[in-house]
């Protein structure tokens, strides 16, 4: 009953009224970063949902579009700024997917959801991870978020789909409060961004 119905009722109540609540502060972040990033505020990337269907994510830019001689983006390391690095540490680039929560495309909880071009790398336990939808948050962030290998957070996201319960979710989410306000495991140790997954060897 919580996996189907109850999980979803709470997914669009709770995202109308943050979206509701916070849209003075997102149309103020929307601005700001307008005007430092000269370019549209909000990252849309496609990512994979639910059963595997596409669709986009929403988060706001963290990284500026900077290109080399050649017209090629730079590194993301060298696309950084200070606002965005705020933004990434305290979680509030996710804030868009409130939205992408209230179509249903996400929930408020379950595994991290990845680029289209790592499904051909998934072996059958792996792809296990699209029998939930995506969420913001989950069991692997909460474990280490971008400190742990893949196939530790793998592991944990398939623990996720086979117990996934109110209790589970609560704990999930408690925690995540406690990561984000304490800045803990935000990226791997002596690297800003996490690894690209490579499959299995």
């Amino acid at each position: 009953m919580y996996r189907y119905f109850i999980k979803r009722f709470f997914d669009i109540i709770f995202s109308l009224v943050l979206i509701l609540f916070l849209l003075p502060f997102l149309i103020f972040l929307y601005l700001i970063i307008y005007i430092i990033s000269k370019s549209n505020p909000i990252f849309t990337q496609e990512r994979i949902g639910l059963h595997g269907t596409k669709f986009k994510i929403y988060k706001f830019k963290s990284m500026l579009e900077k290109y080399d001689e050649y017209n090629i983006l730079l590194p993301d390391i060298e696309r950084t700024y200070f606002l965005g690095n705020i933004l990434r540490k305290l979680s509030i680039d996710e804030l868009p997917q409130f939205f992408n929560i209230l179509s249903g495309q996400m929930s408020f909880i379950g595994p991290r959801p990845l680029l289209p071009r790592y499904v051909p790398l998934y072996n059958t336990f792996q792809n296990r991870r699209h029998e939930v939808k995506p969420g913001i948050t989950g069991l692997a962030q909460i474990k280490g978020r971008n400190n742990t290998s893949w196939d530790t957070r793998f592991n944990f996201d398939i623990y996720y789909v086979d117990n996934l319960s109110f209790k589970l979710d609560l704990k999930i989410f408690i925690n995540t409060i406690s990561k984000v306000l304490s800045f803990s495991n935000i990226s791997p140790k002596d690297k800003q961004f996490m690894d690209e997954f490579k499959g299995n060897n």
